[in-house]
């Protein structure tokens, strides 16, 4: 029997996203991302329960400011302590593990999908996953953008408006697009 396409899309596969399968799990992810949006704060508490149960990790301390914003939310693992604020956007088609006392300024976006170069490909839905790590006690500045396959090292700060396309080591500081080391004046 054919590897179903989420399955493709779990093992780093081409796949199509227009498929009934994902499209019903996508569904879920925006029913519990719309509890999150719309809850009063006093009952969303740290994330809406909905969004808690889907998250594949949520650790202890950790908090999503609202409004957020997930593909499928099965892949987001967050450690203990992680905070994202206001309008981040995570679209997990692949695994995103955040790692302890990690924080993401407001409208921060981390896209695991990377679309088929292919007009016609492209047109049929295909795209592929890749996963995303971010280490511990990393700080990701305002509207920085996360691209597919890209791991951010212990202890490293990403300025704001940065656009990550390549992994960044422990301890270092990248600005820009594409985000590169900060130079000092």
């Amino acid at each position: 029997m054919a590897p179903s396409e989420r399955e493709k899309m779990a093992a780093g596969e081409w796949y199509s996203c227009l498929d009934d399968e994902l499209d019903r799990l996508r569904v879920l992810a925006r029913e519990a991302v719309h509890s999150h949006n719309t809850l009063a704060p006093a009952e969303r508490g740290q994330a809406a329960p909905a969004l808690i149960r889907l998250f594949a990790g949520f650790g202890e301390g950790a908090f999503i400011e609202a409004p957020f914003h997930c593909g499928y939310g099965f892949n987001i693992t967050l450690a203990d302590r992680v905070y994202l604020n206001a309008g981040c956007v995570i679209l997990d088609s692949a695994p995103v593990i955040i790692g302890a006392g990690s924080m993401l300024g407001p409208a921060v976006q981390i896209y695991c999908a990377e679309h088929h170069k292919d007009r016609a490909s492209r047109a049929a839905g295909l795209e592929v996953a890749r996963p995303v790590t971010i280490g511990r006690d990393v700080w990701i500045g305002g509207a920085a953008v996360i691209l597919a396959g890209v791991s951010i090292g212990d202890g490293a700060i990403v300025g704001a408006g940065a656009v990550v396309t390549r992994d960044i080591p422990a301890g270092a500081t990248v600005v820009g697009n594409p985000a590169r080391p900060a130079t000092r004046k």
